[in-house]
């Protein structure tokens, strides 16, 4: 099937595939996407996913791991991997005419990976130190926190890196047996950009057997209703960290192009409401800004700021002053200079092979993706009143905080909120 922006072929018994012509690149960026992410772990199983997205760069039936590392590095460019809460994705990005070769090494990856018990063994080490680093990084480490209290209860709330008592009772088996659950034909997607042929694509990814669909097919529970308040986390450092949050919009919902304005206006640049009133006019913070996560099921907007602990209270005042009056101080040229900012995202997001791969994937979310420059005339469309009426829905209900600081400084902060929230 051929679209203005993609071409799509489904494999009878296999993937799905999907490519985007760039005949003037010297380059191809290769993707396999599979449907499964860390909300389809049981507790038991916490960080089974990523750990499996990290094994299957640990050799293959054909390759052991110390060939399967000197064939990617022959092969040049790039080669990763990422674990998200509904997705796991490994990719590579070579020269053109290297692609076929490629594909065979990412098809083999993840249709028969080796899986040795002595390589997970070391492997799981190293996910305790990628645990570790993430606990001495005060801006991952309150995310996670944050993640937790939002979706109290729900595996959405969970760390996608797992605990250490879940993946110290797994073993190789158990990887291999998520594997046959989950990865076959019907979750996984294959995308391409770059220089590159669509048939030949979809003709080599079809020459190839693929795992059956297993009758295993988790349902992914909703998560409760969002509620806000304020969670207090006492930790000592040079800064304060803060993030609050607002529910937001699923990954495909129509009402992305009013989304990405706002936040763009409130904590997107240099010219933001946030960053101008928080560190520009008081000097308050380095870091301050505001982000849109987006989910099958559910969303959030989060403003997330770290400061010096003593002046965490004043910085939350400040936020809650710029969100309590942002949709009435929205101004049109605001607006035009944030559509503007998008459209050059947008736009040079398409000379990226990688960009355009990434982009691709989005396809598992939705029965078909608009291009990127059918998404700006949607988002030129907006007008002052969609945009205010967005902002005014998403900010009129309950946030949730989390403030993490040095004990003193954390109950001034917390107390501070509390009594605005009470007042409003």
């Amino acid at each position: 099937m051929t679209h203005a922006f993609y071409n799509e072929t489904q494999i009878p018994d296999g993937p799905l595939v999907l490519s985007h012509a760039m005949l003037s690149s010297q380059s191809v960026a290769l993707g396999i996407f599979v449907d499964v992410g860390s909300r389809d772990e049981s507790v038991a199983q916490s960080g089974i996913t990523h750990a499996l997205e990290h094994m299957l760069f640990k050799g293959t039936k054909q390759m052991d791991v110390h060939r399967l590392a000197e064939k990617l590095d022959e092969l040049g460019g790039n080669a990763n991997a990422f674990t998200s809460r509904e997705r796991t994705c490994f990719h590579l990005h070579v020269l053109h005419e290297h692609w076929r070769e490629a594909l065979d090494v990412l098809t083999a990856m993840v249709r028969e990976p080796a899986l040795p018990e002595d390589e997970w063994q070391r492997e799981r080490e190293v996910i305790f130190a990628e645990m570790a680093m993430v606990d001495d990084t005060p801006e991952e480490w309150i995310m996670d926190q944050h993640v937790e209290a939002l979706f109290s209860e729900h595996a959405l709330g969970r760390s996608v890196l797992g605990n250490h008592d879940a993946l110290k009772a797994l073993s190789s088996h158990d990887l291999k047996h998520y594997l046959q659950q989950h990865y076959s034909a019907g979750r996984l997607l294959i995308a391409a950009a770059g220089h590159i042929d669509h048939t030949q694509l979809s003709d080599a990814v079809a020459s190839l057997n693929w795992r059956a669909n297993s009758d295993h097919m988790p349902r992914r529970e909703l998560p409760d209703r969002f509620t806000g308040g304020v969670q207090a986390l006492q930790r000592d450092g040079e800064q304060a960290q803060m993030v609050l949050s607002f529910p937001g919009i699923t990954v495909d919902s129509d009402e992305r192009p009013q989304a990405w304005l706002a936040n763009q206006i409130l904590g997107g640049g240099m010219s933001s409401h946030l960053f101008r009133e928080v560190r520009e006019k008081r000097g308050l913070a380095y870091s301050i800004g505001s982000h849109l996560s987006m989910l099958s099921d559910a969303g959030i907007w989060s403003m997330t700021c770290g400061a010096e602990p003593a002046r965490a209270a004043d910085c939350a005042t400040v936020i809650l002053d710029v969100l309590q009056d942002f949709s009435a101080n929205i101004q049109v040229e605001e607006i035009e200079r944030a559509k503007r900012q998008l459209e050059v995202q947008f736009r040079m997001g398409l000379d990226s092979v990688e960009g355009q791969m990434l982009y691709l994937g989005g396809r598992q979310d939705e029965q078909k993706l608009q291009s990127p420059l059918a998404w700006l005339q949607r988002i030129t469309a907006v007008d002052m009143d969609m945009l205010k009426d967005w902002c005014n829905t998403r900010l009129s209900q309950p946030g949730l905080w989390s403030i993490a600081a040095p004990t003193y400084e954390l109950d001034a902060a917390c107390d501070k909120i509390r009594d605005r929230i009470r007042t409003c």
